[in-house]
């Protein structure tokens, strides 16, 4: 998973972009993205929570998104043992 502390920031993408990118992906990877539309930067367990997709769905989904360049992961300020993801549009 990459944070965004370490990483060189990245282009943020446009609204057709993430859209174009976005039809790719399952249906799961889209409920995601949607709730991190409303509400971000989330842990997984949060986005569990708030999606009612199981743990294993929703890793599989923010692996798919992060792949896709759509979401990216930081470590939260909260809890450093926890990831929290956001869109990068």
């Amino acid at each position: 998973m990459s944070t965004t502390a370490d990483a060189p920031p990245r282009e943020r993408l446009s609204e057709t972009e993430y859209r174009e990118r976005l039809r790719e992906l399952p249906p799961s990877a889209k409920l995601v993205a949607k709730v991190l539309e409303g509400d971000a930067p989330l842990s997984q367990g949060r986005l569990a929570e708030e999606t009612l997709l199981p743990d294993r769905t929703v890793r599989y989904a923010l692996k798919r998104l992060e792949e896709s360049d759509i979401v990216g992961s930081r470590y939260s300020f909260k809890d450093a043992r926890k990831q929290v993801y956001f869109l990068r549009t």
